[in-house]
């Protein structure tokens, strides 16, 4: 029981960690859209530094707790978590992107 305990504490860190990452594609959206990724001012880094950045610490802490249930006992379904945590990651950013592109174009 309490190892279900721990997946379903992981899956809402992880759920977290989505919703971060979403928020970094929205605000990645326009400097891309505008091809000036490479000229940002330092606001600019800072609001699209702050949800990546968290976005990683949080889902490194979403994959440590996962670790606590099933690292161990079932090493192959911890490692396919992680990397389809990692897709579903970037699909975030994507969407977040996909988003925010519909409202400015």
């Amino acid at each position: 029981m309490e190892k279900w305990i721990t997946r379903a504490v992981a899956a809402l860190v992880a759920c977290g960690s989505l919703a971060l990452f979403w928020t970094f594609g929205v605000f990645l959206a326009v400097p891309w859209h505008e091809s000036r990724m490479w000229s940002l001012n330092s606001i600019e880094w800072q609001v699209l530094g702050i949800p990546l950045l968290v976005g990683l610490a949080v889902t490194w802490g979403a994959l440590h707790i996962l670790a606590i249930a099933d690292h161990e006992d079932r090493p192959r379904l911890y490692f396919a978590i992680c990397a389809l945590l990692m897709i579903v990651s970037a699909l975030a950013v994507l969407g977040g992107m996909a988003w925010s592109t519909e409202r400015i174009a």
